[in-house]
């Protein structure tokens, strides 16, 4: 099999977990589904980590906040806020907004990381939240200033930007752990941090049915086992700059998605918006020129 179809076949996952959180968010509480996934992620794992991670005991306890933080930011806060969003916001608007991942991970990296600023990354995050405001926006550049932000897209964006710190975190602590035993033990955290809410909740909320199920299965098993297999057999063969240009194909599986099973229209302003907000992911991609040097040359 080609290389190139690991990250592939990540993204389609990932555009059906967009799917089954829309579907979810008139099913059950996303606390629920949260808590119910990492509990089927933990029950499918366990065998195969116990060996593993005592062997790496130590490592693993020197790095035990760090591998905390990041289950809660990628598997509670991002999971948590995306079945919120889904509640009121479509399927693509989702979408849109998850593919802005690599260039808020870019932006955060020149914080924490002081990695330069690239032209790439000046121009394109200049396109995207412009394309940004005209997708949330409905076609209007002026109704988040008349009406507000909407809150599902406010949502999902908080997700996105918890998710790409927790990237970019990674890249900083650079803890040595395989990368599976550090999934596991991120969701033995979550789940432990998710167990007093999900029992807090009431029970008619979190029931498990014919509809709940399968999601919470593909939530478990197709999205967070599959999906990050691929990803990183992806990143593995290809490196992380390439895979994360698959990111950019998330709007367009997704909207596909949406049209069949939730009988999502499709708008010119998904369209226009999401088209130049993914131009400008695309060219914080690609263009790795640094600013400040492009400056210095045009003045020379």
């Amino acid at each position: 099999m080609s290389p190139y179809f690991y990250p592939f076949l990540a993204i389609v996952l990932w555009a059906g977990n967009v799917i089954a959180s829309k579907m979810a968010a008139s099913a059950i509480a996303p606390s629920a589904i949260t808590f119910y996934r990492l509990v089927l992620v933990l029950v499918i794992m366990t065998p195969f980590m116990l060996r593993p991670l005592w062997r790496n005991r130590e490592l693993i306890r020197r790095h035990f906040w760090k591998l905390a933080l990041g289950g809660l930011m990628s598997m509670v806060v991002f999971q948590a806020l995306s079945y919120r969003a889904a509640e009121s916001t479509t399927a693509t608007n989702m979408a849109i907004v998850t593919a802005l991942i690599p260039l808020l991970t870019a932006i955060l990296s020149t914080i924490v990381l002081r990695e330069p600023v690239t032209v790439g990354m000046t121009a394109g995050g200049i396109l995207s939240f412009g394309g940004l405001l005209y997708l949330v926006g409905h076609g209007d550049l002026t109704a988040i200033a008349r009406d507000g932000v909407h809150i599902g897209d406010a949502l999902m964006l908080l997700a996105a930007l918890s998710f790409s710190l927790y990237g970019v975190l990674l890249r900083h602590w650079r803890m040595g752990v395989p990368a599976w035993q550090a999934v596991y033990v991120q969701a033995v955290v979550a789940a432990i941090f998710m167990l007093p809410i999900f029992l807090s909740l009431p029970p008619g909320v979190s029931a498990l049915d014919a509809k709940t199920v399968p999601l919470i299965l593909y939530a478990g098993i197709g999205s967070s086992i599959m999906l990050s297999f691929f990803w990183m057999e992806g990143v593995k063969l290809l490196g992380p700059n390439r895979c994360s240009i698959f990111i950019n194909l998330l709007p367009i599986l997704t909207a596909i998605f949406a049209i069949l099973w939730l009988h999502e229209s499709m708008q010119s302003y998904h369209i226009i918006g999401g088209g130049i907000s993914l131009i400008g992911v695309l060219i914080a991609q690609t263009v790795q020129r640094p600013l400040l040097r492009a400056r210095l040359t045009s003045q020379g």
